[in-house]
């Protein structure tokens, strides 16, 4: 570190006031820029919990299903002509509808069916309790066991319950990699079983599961549903048709965004404005460096480090304090949606520098303009 830049650090620390403002300042706003994204993040990586759980590279679906949760059921043809498309290794139903469960104490619950194929059972979670096969048995389910687990009373294996007013039994116990985001049990079963015990519709296909006999399989599969008149994308594809959803065509994205702006403007007065009053209450110091010989291209270098130490200590500080809070509240609230990801880490760094920027920029200008003359007649 150069001279210039340890007589700069000095007059950082020697107000201590004012280097703990815009601390605390620059700390506040990347704590709420990083809690907001990382709220939003975890709201869209749960949102697509369906497509991550089950795990197919695949996905052939109505051209209208723009989540999964609201799936539009395929007629039965869709899926024998899916299976006779070239490079298609394996095509089999998925069946995702929604339940009622009445529990023992007569309360309902909604719940999540999913209906994997009877042959295959693609798709299936982890067992954790009990057997796969046993979900051949008659009136069985496969209950996840996550942080939704406990609004059906938290069954064990050999549990009875009603689902639309059809008898179900928890012959096992299942984990998923993600929960859902609305807060719904999930149930597992066969297909036949799903398609019988819930109110039927016309079709009763949600999605049917492509597996690809290689990557380069994909793009023709892709063209030959389209010419059927529907939609086949990869796992990765529906994940980003999902997230365009809550992104651009609901609230979430919007107030989301709000928020973060909010906490950008705060985080850029507290620190544009005490760095300003940091600058003025050492404009004595740079203009006596000024007068020594120091020039202006230093003296701008000095700002800068300055702004820069303090802006990377409140994002330090910022993200420490998000990811402990949300830490925290995951180990209370095991379903709460957040997740610090390297985008959201990356995009609360880059507001914090335009913050420090916005900052020395203040400074600079103040700077700039010092005539040493009238600091030493002052």
């Amino acid at each position: 570190m150069s001279g210039l830049l340890r007589i700069a650090l000095k007059l950082l620390l020697n107000d201590r006031g004012k280097f703990v403002t815009l601390v605390i300042g620059i700390t506040f706003s990347a704590f709420l820029m990083t809690q907001m994204t990382s709220m939003f993040s975890g709201i869209l990586h749960q949102s697509a919990a369906n497509i991550i759980n089950v795990g197919a590279k695949m996905w052939v679906m109505d051209p209208a299903v723009e989540t999964p949760q609201n799936s539009i059921p395929l007629p039965n043809y869709v899926l024998d002509a899916v299976r006779s498309i070239p490079g298609v290794k394996f095509a089999v139903p998925l069946y995702i509808g929604a339940g009622l469960v009445k529990l023992d104490d007569g309360t309902y619950q909604a719940a999540t069916i999913i209906g994997l194929d009877d042959a295959t059972l693609f798709g299936r979670p982890t067992m954790i309790a009990g057997h796969i096969l046993d979900i051949y048995k008659n009136n069985a389910f496969i209950m996840v066991k996550d942080a939704n687990y406990p609004k059906l009373n938290s069954p064990r294996i050999g549990t009875s319950f009603e689902i639309n007013d059809h008898r179900a039994v928890v012959v096992g116990l299942a984990h998923t990699a993600i929960p859902g985001l609305f807060g719904l049990p999930t149930l597992y079963t066969t297909y036949t079983r799903a398609t019988e015990d819930l109110p039927p519709t016309r079709y009763q296909i949600s999605y049917i599961l492509v597996e690809p006999k290689s990557r380069t399989d994909i793009l023709p599969i892709e063209a030959a549903v389209h010419h059927l008149g529907y939609l086949a994308l990869t796992d990765r594809e529906f994940i980003a048709r999902n997230d365009r959803f809550y992104e651009f065509k609901t609230g979430m994205g919007t107030n989301i965004l709000m928020m973060t702006l909010i906490s950008f403007f705060v985080g850029l007065s507290i620190a544009g404005e005490t760095f300003y009053m940091f600058i003025l209450d050492n404009v004595e110091h740079f203009g006596a460096l000024k007068a020594i010989g120091a020039k202006s291209r230093e003296l701008i270098q000095m700002i800068v480090f300055q702004a820069l130490v303090v802006g990377f200590l409140g994002f330090g500080f910022g993200v420490l304090l998000s990811s402990g809070m949300i830490a925290l509240a995951k180990l209370k609230i095991p379903n709460y949606a957040a997740m610090v990801t390297y985008l959201t880490l990356v995009l609360a760094l880059v507001m914090v520098l335009i913050i420090s920027i916005f900052s020395s920029y203040i400074g600079i200008r103040k700077v700039t303009r010092i005539d040493p003359f009238d600091v030493f007649r002052g």
